[in-house]
């Protein structure tokens, strides 16, 4: 199987009222885990890299963006690569050059007409690149580096009229949305607006994509697909398996040395995570 694009995963999901699960990646680990766990299931999935975590890998995206293509290219399933909360406009054009088929752009933090002219320039550029593109209104709090918002705010919410206007008007392919969930959450408590979410579903002609899902209940994510979410980001729920898992091993092997006994053991952990989030979204 052959590295896809996260658009054509997403019209697909679509239009069956299922969901394509999207992994936020960090390590080489998380890659193969994620695509472990779609093959498990025979099922094609997103591989993320955000622009946080390029900060993370020394401020450079190839690295890990070339691991996760090869990677992606020998996968039994389709595998998209799509590029993550993009902020900086010099990341943004790395994109296409390092393989990746779509870029989340993200200028959610800026006030709506501030948030609307980036966005336009940044879905131009993307479109002529032949990227698909997806942007955020509302604001999804939780993300490394921003100000604390609580998702229940007042204004911190997608308005369906906005939404609308937000689409037609920045031309982007998609759009994340705030209705509840927020990012980095370790505890599933999040509780979801799915009234909400059918107006935005009712009112916007693009595929609608919730974050923060880590920190969502099942019975949650399957009403949010079931009410119009067509892809799920996923990232805290893999490291919260992988630190678990390299935690109790490391307890009960104090004398371990040799990464690869650990490493191996949150790997399987992630692969689990990912197959059991990707298998409920399909249902």
């Amino acid at each position: 199987m052959s590295l896809v694009t996260t658009g054509e995963l997403v019209t697909r999901a679509a239009t069956t009222r299922s969901a394509v699960a999207a992994f936020n990646i960090i390590t080489l680990e998380h890659v193969e885990a994620v695509i472990a766990g779609a093959e498990s299931l025979d099922a094609p999935v997103v591989l993320q890299v955000s622009e946080n975590a390029v900060k993370f890998r020394y401020g450079s995206l190839l690295p890990l963006a070339r691991a996760a293509v090869v990677a992606a290219e020998r996968a039994a399933v389709p595998v998209a690569l799509h590029l993550d909360h993009v902020q900086s406009d010099v990341l943004l054009r790395q994109a296409a050059d390092a393989g990746f088929g779509s870029v989340m752009y993200d200028a959610a933090h800026l006030p709506y007409a501030e948030n609307l002219a980036a966005t336009r320039a940044a879905a131009d550029w993307a479109h002529a690149q032949g990227l698909w593109i997806e942007a955020e209104l509302g604001e999804v709090g939780g993300k490394q580096g921003r100000p604390a918002l609580d998702a229940h705010a007042p204004g911190a919410r997608t308005d369906p009229a906005e939404a609308r206007a937000f689409v037609a008007d920045s031309g982007v392919d998609a759009l994340a949305v705030a209705i509840g969930s927020a990012h980095a959450m370790t505890r599933r408590t999040a509780t979801l607006d799915h009234d909400l979410l059918k107006r935005l579903a009712t009112t916007v002609d693009v595929p609608l994509v919730l974050h923060g899902s880590s920190g969502v209940r099942d019975d949650e994510l399957t009403a949010a697909v079931a009410g119009g979410i067509a892809k799920v980001n996923v990232g805290t729920a893999l490291n919260i398996a992988m630190t678990g898992a390299i935690r109790e091993f490391l307890a009960a092997h104090p004398e371990a040395v040799d990464s690869r006994t650990y490493l191996s053991v949150g790997r399987d952990a992630m692969a689990e995570a990912a197959r059991r989030i990707i298998q409920l979204l399909a249902r």
